[in-house]
């Protein structure tokens, strides 16, 4: 009886790992979320999309001399990879692309459906159980977001609809990473900090500003956090099911009102901290059913978990 035990607890073990790196890659998506914000009230998306990548080699340059770039060529299903590449592409351009229309909080509000599509793709893509309980508390998280942020009139637009579609592709990305598993995180982020990097250079032609060295700074700085984020939920989504993680994205809320107030001065009010009350709970009763299932299906047990 003490091997089955052992075993459970390693898998639990295993399965809060991948929960804490959700946690502070979020952190640092919440940071970058800010940061980018502000740097696409000067510049181009493209400009930005452009430096941030070259900024993101500065972690992926020694992790691919660790593991050598020839290693990046050898691929498990290489149309899935490009598929994830594209998918990660369009998540960040149309981001970028929304922000600068639209106020952050509407953005954020198109974007937090995310977890809701992955939860219904997950199920049947990936074959992972979701049960009524997280479905319930997946739906009422999504009901605290509304609350907190409220669409404005702009919602309804054509920058809406970066939003709306780069969330879905945000999603797919999700799902797309659980699937590659078996690929290294530095090939991953690699390949689609690759494909921001092109998609960014394409669309500064014609509209390239000199940035000072400040504004230079930033946007390497940008390309450093970004980095940072996708790797650890990269390794995360590796660790756990895609459907116990994705309500966990909800995090950034908590974080969108602490930069908020730290980088843009705005207050939260009664309805963001009840909607934040209500987030947290629906992800910590998620996080509950989590630990209180009975068994752990096969496909979610991470490779190298005996």
């Amino acid at each position: 009886m003490a091997r089955p035990a052992a075993q459970y607890s390693t898998i639990m073990n295993v399965l809060l790992a991948g929960i804490l790196l959700m946690l502070a890659g979020d952190f640092l998506f919440a940071l970058n979320d800010a940061m980018g914000k502000w740097l696409v009230a000067s510049f181009s998306v493209g400009q930005v999309v452009l430096i941030r990548s070259i900024g993101a080699f500065f972690i992926l340059g020694p992790m691919i001399a660790h593991q050598g770039a020839a290693k990046l060529f050898r691929m498990e299903r290489p149309e899935l990879q490009l598929l994830r590449v594209v998918m990660t592409t369009l998540d960040t351009a149309l981001f970028y692309a929304a922000v600068v229309y639209l106020p952050l909080a509407d953005v954020m509000s198109f974007y937090m459906a995310g977890p809701i599509y992955v939860a219904a793709l997950s199920h049947f893509l990936l074959g992972e159980r979701v049960g009524w309980r997280r479905w319930a508390a997946i739906l009422v998280g999504f009901c605290g977001v509304l609350i907190m942020l409220k669409p404005s009139s702009a919602a309804f637009s054509l920058s809406s609809m970066f939003a709306l579609a780069g969330s879905i592709s945000f999603a797919f990305a999700i799902i797309l990473n659980r699937r590659l598993r078996g690929t290294s995180d530095t090939s991953l982020v690699t390949w689609q900090t690759i494909g921001t990097l092109l998609v960014g250079a394409a669309l500064t032609i014609g509209s390239w500003k000199t940035p000072s060295s400040l504004d230079f700074g930033a946007m390497l700085l940008l390309g450093v956090v970004s980095c940072g984020a996708h790797l650890m939920i990269t390794r995360a989504l590796k660790l756990a099911p895609a459907s116990t993680l994705a309500p966990l994205h909800y995090s950034l809320l908590l974080w969108a009102v602490v930069f908020g107030l730290a980088f843009f001065g705005d207050v939260p009010g009664p309805r963001i901290l009840v909607g934040s009350a209500i987030v947290v709970l629906a992800g910590l009763f998620i996080f509950h059913r989590q630990k209180v299932v009975d068994t752990v299906p096969p496909e979610n047990v991470p490779k190298g978990v005996n």
